[in-house]
């Protein structure tokens, strides 16, 4: 997997994510659903397609070596991989999660228990729930962020059960398309990027920074709901890459 293409999937989902909470807000608002698609569709795909815009080029420069463009269209470039699926799916239940159950499900019964066992095993969850406390909000925030760090969990082992299968794929792929970034660099770049997030996220190093204010808007959405996906599909990314440069077995 390359670094243009990562970062095209991570900016496409953080557009869509982002815009899915701000209609969400724009209904809450009393405003009428078309007026609220309408409005933030437009901010949405003008931030998507400035993001893409400069990722393909970045992937242009460095990885097509002059050849045509054309030429990498195939249509199974379209089609998304299980992983991919699966992670695209993970990120629409815990979108659900936020906006439908953890406001009405919060701190008892299953959602108690959740929250407790993540609690346990995330120092970025209970660094969550103090920033939160300072804060006196809630509002399902804890549940949100602890479904999100489940699903991340589940995903990041189903996904790590088929490395070798994914850097068998990132090899076949350099052959075809080859990249003017080195596979240990690539690798380097991702696991770099991956222990930066386990810091500010995992471990909950940004929470502290935070005002209280971020946790009841987008932003605070974004970071609840898509952080702990995004960091586990980034952790899959390193992992597959790293062996995909080394000695094939």
């Amino acid at each position: 997997m390359g670094v243009a293409r990562l970062l095209a999937k991570g900016w496409l989902v953080f557009c869509l994510f982002a815009g899915a909470h701000a209609v969400n807000l724009g209904l809450q608002r009393g405003e009428a659903p078309l007026d609220a698609l309408e409005e933030v569709g437009v901010c949405v795909l003008l931030f998507a397609a400035m993001g893409l815009l400069f990722i393909t080029g970045f992937g242009l420069s460095r990885g097509l070596g002059g050849r045509p463009m054309l030429r990498w269209l195939r249509p199974h470039h379209l089609v998304p991989g299980f992983n991919e699926v699966v992670f695209v799916v993970f990120v629409v239940l815990s979108f659900v999660n936020q906006i439908v159950v953890a406001p009405f499900y919060m701190g008892g019964g299953i959602a108690g228990a959740v929250q407790a066992a993540l609690a346990f095993v995330v120092p970025g969850q209970r660094a969550l729930e103090d920033a939160l406390q300072n804060c006196s909000i809630d509002g399902g925030r804890v549940f949100s962020s602890s479904a999100a760090w489940l699903l991340a969990i589940i995903f990041l082992g189903s996904a790590a059960s088929r490395i070798g299968l994914a850097a068998g794929l990132i090899r076949l792929e350099r052959m075809t398309r080859p990249s003017s970034m080195g596979p240990t660099v690539t690798a380097v770049l991702f696991g770099a990027s991956a222990i930066l997030g386990l810091q500010l996220v995992f471990i909950g190093s940004a929470y502290p920074w935070l005002a209280c204010s971020a946790f009841t808007d987008i932003s605070g959405a974004v970071l609840i709901g898509l952080a702990p996906l995004m960091l586990a599909y980034l952790i899959v990314a390193a992992l597959a890459t790293l062996r995909a440069s080394g000695p094939q077995q």
